[in-house]
């Protein structure tokens, strides 16, 4: 089984795939890992061969779990994936969700990606790119891009489930863990 992801920034993409993950015994792969590099270097931006590379190197595999909703790296996620999950919660679940988040990131100074030194501050909070902004100026843009590509007859082989509320994730999470039994 092959799943991929996909949800506005905040929706908890990385934790329902790396949940999942572990319930199908399959690896996780996070696209904002890959592309997020030490000092905040964006290989999405900087350098998309390269990020395209390491991303396919991962999908290689026969068993994963990918996070992430990066433009460039999408095609070569979706030719390998067997299942397509999109978190699609309302506004207000992301930016709770994605406050708290960004609130401990900053308080505790978690480096968000191992040895990337990478870390959120308060100092940030007010940049057109910090999580919280971006959530709320994505939120729409993100959801109509989704709801097309799922939309769209050329991934008919994959299948398809559309979260519209938390409460929906436990019991997907355990429906896929059973097929992939």
């Amino acid at each position: 089984m092959r799943v991929t992801v996909s949800g506005t920034s905040g929706s908890g993409k990385t934790t329902f795939a790396a949940t999942l993950a572990t319930a199908i015994g399959a690896r996780h792969i996070d696209l904002d890992a890959i592309n997020w590099q030490a000092g905040w270097y964006d290989l999405h931006r900087n350098e998309p061969e390269e990020f395209q590379r390491r991303v396919s190197a991962a999908a290689a595999g026969e068993a994963w779990v990918s996070c992430g909703n990066y433009s460039k790296v999408r095609p070569i996620i979706l030719a390998r994936a067997t299942h397509a999950v999109w978190l699609d919660y309302p506004k207000w679940v992301v930016m709770a969700r994605v406050f708290r988040r960004s609130f401990d990131r900053a308080w505790t100074g978690r480096e968000l990606w191992p040895g990337t030194g990478n870390t959120e501050t308060f100092v940030r909070w007010l940049d057109k790119e910090h999580p919280i902004r971006w959530a709320w100026d994505t939120y729409e843009g993100r959801r109509k891009r989704i709801d097309a590509e799922m939309a769209d007859p050329a991934l008919a082989h994959l299948a398809k489930y559309r979260l519209r509320h938390p409460r929906e994730a436990g019991p997907l999470i355990a429906r896929l863990a059973a097929e992939g039994a």
